[in-house]
């Protein structure tokens, strides 16, 4: 029912930036709600930044807040995640999620796009 496709990951030093992509497709009912989350080797999935997509509405983990950016555009169906003053502790997998509200775990999952910040 959704189809996310993330890009726009890669391998950058300490202190520099990157923007991630994700674009949907399907029912917009499911994603609603749109969630970046990450996973390092051998610690748990967190959600680190969250967009409701009617009204805009964004929630940041403390750890990137003041650092990343969710944003959308609506007319190119893409979620992003601006990712600014990289840490080597914000390498990870990073994944697009879905779900039809915010108050909600995530549904649909894409494939991942890996972010190496090397010191």
């Amino acid at each position: 029912q959704v189809q996310l496709v993330e890009s726009g990951g890669g391998s950058v030093q300490a202190g520099g930036s990157l923007r991630l992509s994700c674009a949907a497709s399907g029912d917009t009912y499911f994603r609603k709600c749109m969630r970046w989350h990450r996973q390092a080797p051998g610690k748990q999935r967190e959600g680190i930044a969250t967009i409701n997509t009617d009204s805009g509405t964004t929630f940041y983990v403390d750890s990137v807040k003041g650092r990343f950016t969710i944003s959308q555009d609506k007319d190119r169906n893409t979620v992003y995640l601006q990712m600014n003053s990289l840490k080597p502790e914000d390498s990870a997998m990073y994944y697009c999620a879905a779900t039809p509200r915010c108050t909600m775990e995530s549904k649909y999952w894409g494939q991942g796009t890996q972010v190496t910040v090397s010191s």
